[in-house]
């Protein structure tokens, strides 16, 4: 973290705190989703959980759109104290900013792949 940043932990006030952590849940949650439903498109595996996968990464995609192709969490982290976008605490700059485009297509891609092979 640069000298002067608050997006370090202890510069967060209890809300920007939970949020954040809320929001590292979230994102552990799609990350499995995404995962399990490439190993899913690989393998040909189709089960109740690789269902559970789809609702979650299908949630986020209505998340999305409300956000306008951003995370909704970013305003309301904004104002409650955290300026740091999530992908940005763990991502470059320029990774950060391509990553939700980047994993929408690839996750559209993957249910193609699960819903097209039999």
């Amino acid at each position: 973290m640069p000298a002067g940043s608050t997006s370090g932990w202890s510069a967060l006030g209890r809300g920007a705190r939970v949020l954040r952590l809320f929001h590292i849940v979230v994102a552990v949650g799609g990350s499995a989703s995404f995962l399990y439903l490439w190993w899913c498109a690989i393998t040909g595996r189709r089960d109740g959980l690789l269902v559970a996968a789809i609702v979650w990464l299908l949630g986020e995609a209505v998340a999305l759109v409300i956000g306008r192709g951003n995370c909704p969490l970013g305003p309301l982290q904004e104002r409650l104290g955290d300026p740091v976008p999530l992908f940005a605490l763990v991502l470059p700059p320029r990774a950060a900013k391509a990553a939700i485009p980047v994993l929408v297509v690839l996750t559209v891609l993957g249910l193609l792949v699960v819903l097209l092979a039999h």
